[in-house]
Formats: C-alpha cells, structure tokens, sequence
C-alpha cells in the first residue's frame, strides 16, 4: 500500500508504529509526533471528507480514522494517565506514601453511606453527628456531598472514622460511585420493613466495583412489618452474608429515629477496618488527597472540602486541586472551626483556591506557587481541548443545517450552573444518561459553580441553548437579559425534577411515530354506476366500521389491489352518513377509483401517531 501523498508531497507511513496522543488533541499535536507538516495532514483529512484546521482540538475518531489512512496505531492515553505523567514532569509522584514501614502510622477509616432512598441514610448521619441536616435538604434528599469525622469508643479506646456524605437519590448515581472510590468501608442502610430494593442493589455495586469491605446497617427495626432476619436473607442472594450464618460481614439492627445502636455499628466499622484493611498513611510528607465537594462562597470565594488521604495539610501549603490552585488561607472543620493542620483522613474545607475545583479532582502540596500554576493551567488546557473535541460535530456549517432539516440529527443544548460542583457534575452525568432514542443528541455546552450570569446568557443567545440553574439564580442584568433574548432559563432545587422536565423536553423534539389503526372491513355486494359519482359500492361492513374521509385499500382474492384510496362518500339508504357499523349495509364511494368488482374487500384504516413511552 502506498503512502499518501498531499499536494505531490509524500506523507510518512506509519507500518503499525503507535502514536500517543491526549484526549481532544490537534493535526499539528499529530505532526509532530509523526515529524510531518501539519497542513499536509489538513490536506488528508479534506480527501477523507472532514475539513478540520491544523490546531483546532479534533474528536478521537477523527484521529483515528486519519492514523488508519497512514497505517498508525493511535493510543489515546487517558486522563488519570495523563496525569500522572504532568505531575512525573514535575517530579511529583501521586498516590504514594514516602518513606518506609516505620513512617506510616494509623489512620482512621473512611466511611460512605450508601442504600435505597428513604431508607434513612440522612437520618442516620443525623443520629452520628447529633446535628439536623434533613431540615435544611430540598425534599427531604441530600444535595451535597460533605465530609465530618466523629468518635467511637471500641475496646475503651477512643477511635476517629470519617464520613463521607454522599446523596443517596438515583439521580446521583455518579457522585455515589465516585464517593466509594475515595473509601475504605461502605455503610449499606437497608429499612427492615421495605427489604432489599432496586438502589440497594445498586449500592451495594458501586461498593463491591470499589473493592471495599460493607457493614450493613438494618435500619428502622422499631418500624411496624420490620423484619432483620428477612434483609439478611435477601442480601445472601447477592454475596453478603452475615456473620451469625457464618459469613464475613457485620449486619447490625439499628433504628436511626430512636437513636438505637448507633455505638454499635460505629464499633463494626472500626472492627471490620482492623480484621479487613491495613489502614495507615504517612503524615510527615507533603499532603495529598481528593476535593470531595466545592462551592463559590460569597464572602470566601472558592472553597472546597478536601479528604486528606495521605500527609498533613497546614495553612500556608501551596496546593494544587484540579484546574485551581492556591495557598492554603484557612481550614475549616466540620463543626466550622478553624484549624491549624489536617492530617491523613481528615476532611477539612480549604479557603484561598483561585477557582472552583470539580467534585473527585484530586489535590495535592507543592513547593512552588510557580509549579502549582503550571500544573493548574496545564490540566485546564488539557479539559478544554477534550471538550471542544466532545464538542465537535462531524458536520461542516453548510451542512449541519441539511441535516437538521432532514432530522438526521437534533440536538438540545444545555447549559448548567449549580451551588456546588458534586451536584452539578450528577446532574449533568445523569441527563446525558437520559435514553430517549438515537435521532435526539443532548450536549452541555458550559456548567459552572456560582449564578447565572450575562456571560451564560450570552452563550445561550448564540447557541440557542436551555439554561438549568440548580439552587442558584440569575445574578444582577443577567435575568432582564434573558427576557430581552428570549432565552428558557428554568431553575431547580430537586435534582430528578429537572431530568424529568429535561427527559420530556428531549421526547418533544424526537420525530413523531406513526402507526396504522384498522377500522373496519366492508365486503362489495353490488355495484352501481353514477355518471356524477362514478362507481359505487354497495356493501355489507364485515368488522368494525367504516368511516367518512378515512383511507382505505382494495383488496381482491386477499391480494392488494389499491393502496391510499379515500372514503369520499357513505350512503345509508338515500342519507348521506359518517359512519356505517359492523352488520349493516351501504353505499361508499372512493372518489375517483372505479375498478372494483363484487366480492372485493374494501379495507379501511388510519394513521395515528404513536405516543412515546
């Protein structure tokens, strides 16, 4: 096979050889790394159809389809690789503990709770940290994912564990799953009176594709209908089985509500971390860790929760978490003190970032501020060029136009701004779950921590998107501005309620189905000759009934004789009627169709659209 050659000039063959390059990356990126011109790779993706600028950010098939055209392997290396090779350049190794056996000392275990709505997830945080936090929550359900550390008393020594709160709504699915990355044990709350049900089940698979070892937590024993026994049978189905059936895992009986074995089940989760996991970290070396939620705060500025996994983070540290950057100003704990230093698997809530960083990014303490920008602004660069080739359409201006109108694609685009990035980041995971067929795209366009402002407003203008602003509202002119421009700017407090109105809105774009609906059947016993009307039909209705300006078919010997033919006139007698029904007889004229014959059957039916389900 042939090199191909641009312009008379001969482009490299590959033969196999492999190319690495980042998500979103550009032809010029490609270039180099092949040690060609960037405007002769331009040239070859014009033969291939695809008019693409040497450095603007291109979707991984793309690349893919121009590294099979000269015989490359195209490697995409992926995020958490990519990264780990920034923080390499910098001599900055992630993820490790520094020193030997000796530097590492115990730390506490780090606890989600997970389970079925309304089983009492909430309530049972409640009960830990003797504070209300359900009042406060939209519809009873947990927005945010936040993070307290509470004591226990097992053996008569006093142990720390720390909860990480995730949401426990379907909706969240991905803050959940994301939650038991960043954990040691997961809580499994299952009500005594409801058993085992469907976001149980999906708990209890985020904690086992997690790798973590789960206390279960039979919740609501005071309850009328409550059995303990049944949950435990249930859940052996799925692998868990109790220890007094002569399993591995802890089940205690609890009742979040009256405050009953709360102690108990504090005293599993220590027990079950000393028998299942080597819990230590090293706290003399430079912090690292995880953001497990931020937010824009109007007098602090960007702040986030951070779950210090290893090291210890004091103020003064310059940090690196996500996109955002910063010298550490103050720590918060979870009771809003402030605190000096944070040690391994303590969560504490960081002041003085630059922006917000996303819910999962992970962080860490550098020397330099110098080296914390470069780090920042090189992951940001690396997320925008991956989402402006996510972004890309592989349709040019010309005839992306053509193939709206032709329906082969529609899309909605959306633009989402929220009070925390967890939810935000859930929200819009969950909405680009939504299944409502292949002909519907649905694309985020921005999402965003903080209000919406002029800026999304514009961006909406342009794109002519839908603005979602989660427990937020539109902030100075940014309001007027969307009544001038015409702009939908819809805002929500409960996550599901915004997929539900989403998932409508995505229906009502989709094409409408249409099906046929038979009516009726009419056997041709005469025939009559009009010189006005033509021929008609005189008929007995063998099924169902036969109806005015609806279409029929001709069917002779049980062939199809005539297709699309109309129902102009029906006659009962001398008077012109709209319907005739099963066991009677009439006249039908079919316009200005003639051939019938006696003993055709003419078939009527219409066309009706299909409601989506």
């Amino acid at each position: 096979m042939q090199a191909p050659s641009v312009g008379g000039v001969m482009l490299p063959r590959g033969n196999g050889q492999a190319v690495r390059l980042s998500r979103g990356a550009s032809l010029t990126d490609f270039a180099e790394k092949i040690n060609a011109n960037p405007a002769s790779l331009v040239g070859v993706m014009m033969n291939l159809g695809e008019m693409v600028t040497a450095t603007q950010s291109v979707p991984d098939e793309t690349l893919k389809m121009l590294a099979d055209e000269m015989n490359f392997v195209l490697e995409i290396v992926s995020p958490e690789e990519e990264d780990r090779e920034l923080l390499e350049s910098f001599d900055i190794e992630f993820g490790e503990d520094e020193g030997g056996e000796e530097a590492l000392v115990s730390r506490p275990p780090v606890v989600t709770v997970m389970g079925h709505v309304d089983h009492g997830k909430t309530r049972l945080l409640d009960a830990i940290r003797k504070t209300n936090v359900v009042a406060g929550e939209a519809g009873g359900i947990t927005q945010h994912i936040g993070a307290y550390q509470v004591g226990a008393e097992v053996n008569g020594e006093d142990r720390r564990i720390t909860f990480i709160d995730t949401p426990g709504h379907e909706a969240f699915t991905a803050m959940r799953a994301r939650g038991a990355k960043s954990t040691d044990i997961a809580i499994l709350v299952v009500a005594a009176n409801d058993g085992v049900m469907p976001q149980t089940i999906e708990a209890l698979n985020h904690a086992k594709a997690a790798d973590v070892p789960i206390v279960v937590a039979v919740n609501k024993i005071d309850v009328e209908g409550a059995d303990p026994v049944k949950v435990r049978g249930q859940l052996t189905e799925f692998g868990l089985v109790a220890e007094e059936y002569g399993g591995d895992t802890m089940f205690v009986d609890i009742s979040a509500k009256q405050g009953l074995n709360i102690e108990a089940l504090l005293e599993a989760v220590v027990l079950t971390a000393d028998a299942s996991l080597d819990l230590r970290a090293n706290p003399e070396q430079d912090a690292q860790g995880i953001a497990i939620e931020s937010h824009l705060d109007r007098g602090r500025g960007a702040v986030s929760t951070v779950l210090v996994q290893r090291g210890t983070l004091r103020i003064g540290d310059t940090v690196v978490v996500g996109d955002a950057y910063g010298r550490v100003r103050a720590m918060l704990d979870d009771k809003g003190e402030n605190v000096e230093e944070a040690g391994p698997s303590t969560p504490v809530l960081v002041l003085g970032l630059t922006n917000v960083p996303g819910a999962g990014d992970n962080f860490l303490v550098v020397d330099e501020d110098r080296t914390a920008r470069q780090i920042a602004e090189k992951r940001a660069a690396r997320e925008r060029n991956a989402n402006f080739a996510r972004k890309g359409v592989r349709f040019s201006l010309e005839n992306l136009d053509e193939a709206l109108k032709a329906g082969l694609v529609q899309e909605l685009n959306l633009i989402i701004k929220g009070d925390a990035s967890g939810s935000v980041e859930a929200l819009e995971s969950s909405l680009l779950q939504l299944d409502v067929g292949e002909e519907v795209d649905i694309r985020v366009l921005h999402r965003g921590v903080g209000a919406v402002t002029e800026s999304d407003i514009n961006l909406a203008t342009g794109s002519d998107a839908i603005v979602i602003g989660f427990n937020v509202r539109a902030a100075g002119r940014a309001a007027q501005m969307a009544d001038r421009e015409g702009v939908d700017v819809r805002y929500y407090s409960v996550i599901y309620q915004a997929i539900e109105e989403i998932e409508a809105a995505l229906k009502g774009m989709l094409k409408p189905e249409y099906e046929e609906v038979e009516l009726g059947t009419a056997e041709i016993r005469e025939i009559f000759r009009s010189s006005k009307l033509g021929n008609i039909a005189g008929v007995l209705v063998r099924s169902g009934e036969v109806k005015r300006n609806t279409k029929a078919r001709l069917l002779r010997d049980g062939k199809v004789i005539a297709e699309s033919l109309n129902i102009s006139g029906l006659r009962r007698f001398k008077d012109d009627v709209t319907e005739i029904r099963e066991g009677f007889e009439g006249g039908i004229n079919l316009g200005n169709f003639n051939d019938i014959k006696i003993d055709d059957v003419i078939a009527t039916y219409e066309i009706r659209e299909k409601p989506r389900g």
